[in-house]
């Protein structure tokens, strides 16, 4: 396998990492009144620690699913942003695709979702105490920018490499020479 092969095979696994991440998170943002019931329920079972060494994170996890139960069941159209923030996910993962096809070419999508990652801090830290966040549970939001970054830095580095080996001429194979009779 040629060089320039491989380094695009690496960077489709990094890519594909990215994206099921991205899918990941897109999905599990549809059933969060459901998510909310099992992780309080995982987080007070009898061997859970939570409860007695997190009680911060115990009563937090307990207000979001007493808000969600509520606006489920009085205003359930307020959770349809809930679904577009699902969509969106969808969505920027469908744009990954590019750089998976033609990672040269579709660069800019690695740089997009650097700058997406980027936002996410200030995002966190200006809208979080305006909506009443606890700020440590800022910091965990703020960590799936820092997160996000790492893999996408990585495949930029690779995609730049897979740049210049595609200006550079590949060595022409070596002729066997023909003995001279």
């Amino acid at each position: 396998m040629s060089e320039r092969r491989a380094l695009q095979r690496r960077i489709r696994v990094w890519l594909a990492a990215f994206l099921v991440c991205l899918v990941l998170s897109g999905l599990t943002a549809f059933p969060l009144v459901h998510e909310l019931h099992w992780a309080e329920e995982l987080l007070t079972s009898s061997a859970s620690p939570v409860p007695e060494h997190f009680p911060a994170l115990m009563e937090w996890i307990t207000r979001v699913r007493t808000g969600l139960d509520e606006a489920d069941s009085a205003y359930p159209f307020v959770l349809y942003g809930t679904d577009w923030l699902a969509f969106a996910h969808l969505v920027i993962a469908v744009a990954f695709y590019g750089p998976y096809r033609d990672p040269v070419r579709n660069i800019w999508v690695i740089e997009f979702g650097m700058i997406a990652c980027a936002g996410i801090i200030p995002l966190a830290l200006i809208c979080g105490p305006i909506r009443g966040i606890p700020f440590w549970w800022s910091l965990i939001d703020m960590s799936f920018g820092v997160l996000g970054v790492i893999p996408l830095l990585i495949v930029r580095r690779m995609i730049k490499q897979l740049e210049a080996m595609e200006r550079a001429p590949e060595p022409a194979p070596a002729k066997a020479s023909v003995p001279a009779v």
